[in-house]
């Protein structure tokens, strides 16, 4: 099977459309499109590890009116622990607990990844299912903990 014949910043007849000229010569294709990447549970991971960075910085603003709360004295801390023991409250902390569980997982992924180890597609896949559908049981598992100590209650 022959390869098409690209021309340096034109189309071609394959599936990756367009090619650029690298600076030592060699025309190689632009990055394909979404439509021509299989979805993997690696893509799935990545994109999570960067949506739980943003829901930690979410996190981060409830730590700070929590500790606005205190500042202001018993009455608004009062006030915000009722929202905080509120439904909505507790499926906030909830929904918080699995962004800390998916951060902590992931942020191990990349830190064992760059070592080295954890590069071939069935660790890799591996250590990425474990990130993506591990964290909700665990927040699961933690909730149940505190329901059932005492700590947590409707």
């Amino acid at each position: 099977m022959t390869q098409p014949s690209p021309t340096p910043g034109g189309a071609s007849s394959d599936r990756t459309g367009r090619f650029v000229t690298q600076p030592n010569g060699h025309i190689a294709p632009l990055s394909p499109h979404m439509s021509i990447w299989r979805w993997h549970v690696t893509m799935t991971a990545s994109i999570l590890f960067r949506a739980t960075i943003i829901a930690a910085t979410v996190g981060a603003l409830f730590v700070i009116g929590w500790l606005g709360a205190m500042a202001f004295g018993a009455e608004h801390y009062a006030c915000f622990a009722s929202l905080a023991g509120s439904p909505l409250g507790l499926f906030i902390g909830f929904g918080l607990t699995v962004v800390l569980f998916s951060f902590i997982l992931n942020g191990a992924r990349h830190t064992y990844n760059d070592t080295g180890n954890g590069l071939t597609v069935k660790s890799a896949t591996l250590l990425s299912n474990i990130a993506v559908w591990v964290p909700v049981p665990l927040a699961v598992l933690f909730w149940v903990v505190l329901f059932a100590v005492g700590r947590v209650s409707l």
